[in-house]
Order: C-alpha cells, then structure tokens, then sequence
C-alpha cells in the first residue's frame, strides 16, 4: 500500500462522501470514488459554453470554455438547491482531445473554482470527441448529482 497524502482526503456532505481509496492511483483533479446516501437523483444535461442568452463564451478558447460549461452546472445545480458538493460524477466531452490540452483544461476548472468557490473534483471521465452541436462548442459537462 502506498502512504496517503493529502488528495486522499475525503470530502464528505450530507449526502456523498468522496474518496480515493488505497490501491487506486491518486489523481488531483479528481477522487475516484463517490458514495452516494440522498434521496434526490440530478441529472445535468450536458452543458456547453453558451451564457444566459445562448452566446457561446469563448469561442476558441478552451480555457473560457470549460470555466463557463462548470459555470452553466452550477447554475443547473442551484436551480434544483444543489451545488457542486452533491455531485457524484461528471462526464466531460472535449471536441479533438489531446493530453496537451489538460493544462489549458484544468486552468478553466480551477478558475470556475474560484468563482464559485469550489473545487469540483467528483469521479468523471473525459472523452475526446470529433465534434459538439456546434462548431464553436470545444466542451461538454455533463453531472449526476444526489441531495437528501
């Protein structure tokens, strides 16, 4: 067994608990398990870089992208009296991916974090895609969420 660290932490609410269990590789962007005890399933249709009126943010910019995809779950969270503490999974859809592009990624993330005061880190998986609904959209979350 390797020594836990500080990404090995827990993060529990109410109702999820996540975690990264021994004999899983540690990953900082993310814990690789969460537990889920609520009573209310959420499930987030994937959401893109468009604010309120339906312009897209950031047009060619990755970064401005993801920031307002997390932006934009949020949102859909808040509106049913759930934030990013009830999230269990993302999956996260980036059009033309390559492991070059997470810098860029995780700076989107970090700075949704910092607006909203969070760090979303729930179990996700990140698929590289041909294409979105538009060709201006470079990203795609989308979240399943549990409250009590």
């Amino acid at each position: 067994m390797r020594p836990r660290g500080p990404h090995d932490e827990e993060t529990r609410t109410m109702a999820i608990t996540l975690t990264n269990p021994s004999g899983l590789p540690a990953v900082d962007a993310y814990r690789q398990v969460s537990i889920a005890t609520g009573t209310k399933l959420i499930s987030v249709a994937g959401q893109v870089a468009w604010d309120a009126e339906g312009t897209t943010v950031g047009v060619g910019d990755l970064a401005a992208q993801v920031e307002q995809c997390y932006l934009n779950v949020n949102t859909a969270l808040t509106a049913v009296g759930a934030t990013f503490a009830d999230v269990t999974r993302l999956t996260v859809y980036v059009v033309d991916w390559t492991p070059d592009k997470m810098p860029l990624f995780l700076e989107g993330a970090m700075r949704a974090g910092a607006r909203l005061g969070a760090t979303p880190v729930p179990p996700g998986t990140l698929l590289g895609v041909a294409a979105l609904d538009v060709p201006e959209h470079l990203v795609e979350i989308e979240a399943t969420a549990v409250i009590d």
